[in-house]
C-alpha cells in the first residue's frame, strides 16, 4: 500500500521533466533593432511614456526636467543632456534614476532620431 503513493509521486515527476519545452529561437528570439526609420510619434514618444514620464511629464515634472511635448523634449535633445542622461554618460545625471539604463535598442533608436534631425514627425 505504500508504495502507490511513492510510484504515483515518481509518475508525476517523470510526466512534468518529460514535457518540459525548450526550444531557444522561442525563449531567445533574434530581435533585431531597427533604427532606419524613427518617427517622434510611433517610436520616441513610447519609449519616454514606459520610461521616463512617470517622473518627467507635465504634470510630475520632477527636478523641473519635463520630457512630455515634443517642444520640452527638444531642448533636452539640443542640449545633449537626454542622451547624456539615457546612455549614463560621465557629467550627465543617468536616468532613470535607480534603475538601470534604458534597453539598448531603445536608446539606438532615440539616438538614430537625434542624428536624423530630431523632427516632430
Amino acid at each position: 500500500m505504500k508504495k502507490i503513493p511513492l510510484l504515483l509521486a515518481m509518475a508525476l515527476v517523470a510526466i512534468q521533466t518529460g514535457c518540459y519545452y525548450d526550444v531557444e529561437e522561442e525563449l531567445y528570439p533574434n530581435i533585431t533593432c531597427d533604427t532606419a526609420t524613427r518617427s517622434y510619434s510611433t517610436h520616441i514618444v513610447p519609449i519616454l511614456q514606459n520610461n521616463c514620464y512617470v517622473c518627467h511629464s507635465q504634470a510630475a515634472n520632477l527636478g523641473n526636467v519635463t520630457l512630455e511635448g515634443y517642444n520640452n523634449l527638444k531642448t533636452y535633445v539640443n542640449s545633449g543632456k537626454l542622451l547624456g542622461a539615457i546612455k549614463h554618460q560621465q557629467g550627465f545625471q543617468p536616468m532613470p534614476q535607480g534603475q538601470p539604463q534604458l534597453a539598448d535598442c531603445s536608446i539606438a533608436q532615440i539616438e538614430a532620431w537625434i542624428t536624423d534631425g530630431a523632427l516632430d514627425n
